[in-house]
């Protein structure tokens, strides 16, 4: 096995003679921890046994992979390469054993998925009808915010992610399978609760309660009222839809939010949805991964799984 890494600005070729995929995955969990003695608790190994695992590593790629300052461990740049490497060596096993599994016509694996906090009002609902039908599935998910979600992308860590949204600067594959409407949200004593229509210029008179900068609904919310030439005024900025709806509930202001985070609070009266010209404002939601990404048998299910989605859940509705 070649690897190739930078180490000032050239690059040099790291040779890896014989490496041992005892001895990769013994690393990789020292790597991820940072630390010999809790490598050992989760490998159920003792901590001589993975010292010398990787102490012997280190020896055939001839290289120093771990510096111990103090009582930290860091990686060195060819630490570094040989970690990823041994990611994606284990990623590719689990990939094969997956694909063999589903030669024999048995769904299992692992799936590894990231949402969007608004997503996970209905995402919910979906992966228990996937586990339903795939019980032996083992499913890992990840609720976050639209920059941790960039950021998973950026470094190729989740199979699947499910976002309003995706970015434009990455090399991505996005497929829209569901509508995302934005509606206005008032609690139900608000002034403008009981108007049959609300005009954009009565909108610019009122305290909007809205997520923070840098949110795929913030960005669609700025962009309407600024093709609308009107402005809205903004008191606070929320980090999460729950507490944007508890602080349109205690009367503090409007909200904008997806209709899917408030289908409940509407149904028992807590909130209300406003009548406004222009609204609800039609979303996507999208199902995105890496463009160089090969899915795993199990990640390509839960893709047409997803992509049938909306069909199925109309048809049970």
């Amino acid at each position: 096995m070649i690897i190739y890494y930078r180490h000032h600005k050239e690059y040099y070729i790291l040779k890896l003679m014989k490496p041992t995929l005892h001895q990769l995955r013994i690393f990789r969990t020292v790597a991820k921890l940072k630390s010999y003695t809790h490598a050992a608790a989760e490998l159920h190994l003792s901590q001589p046994a993975v010292s010398m695992q990787v102490k012997e590593l280190q020896q055939t790629v001839g290289v120093p992979l771990i510096e111990q300052l103090g009582k930290k461990l860091y990686l060195t740049e060819a630490g570094e390469t040989i970690y990823h490497c041994a990611i994606e060596i284990a990623r590719r096993l689990n990939e094969a054993g997956e694909t063999i599994d589903h030669l024999h016509g048995i769904k299992r694996g692992r799936l590894k998925i990231s949402v969007a906090t608004t997503a996970s009002y209905f995402v919910s609902r979906m992966l228990a009808r996937f586990a339903d039908l795939y019980p032996e599935v083992s499913i890992t998910l990840d609720v976050t915010n639209r920059q941790s979600l960039m950021s998973q992308l950026a470094n190729n860590e989740p199979d699947l992610v499910i976002m309003g949204e995706p970015p434009t600067d990455q090399d991505l594959i996005a497929q829209s399978f569901m509508d995302n409407p934005l509606v206005i949200i008032a609690a139900p004593g608000h002034a403008l609760a009981k108007k049959s229509s609300v005009k954009i210029a009565e909108l610019a008179n009122q305290t909007f309660v809205i997520r923070e900068k840098g949110s795929g609904t913030r960005a669609a919310i700025e962009r309407f009222f600024s093709a609308a030439g009107a402005e809205i005024k903004t008191t606070m900025e929320m980090t999460s839809n729950e507490a944007i709806k508890q602080t349109v509930q205690a009367g503090l202001g409007l909200g904008i939010v997806s209709s899917y985070t408030v289908e409940l609070e509407i149904e028992t009266g807590n909130l209300t949805q406003i009548k406004a010209k222009g609204f609800p404002i039609m979303r996507k939601w999208y199902l995105v991964q890496r463009a160089s990404k090969r899915l795993s048998p199990v990640a390509n299910l839960f893709e047409s799984f997803v992509l049938q989605y909306k069909r199925v859940d109309t048809a049970n509705a």
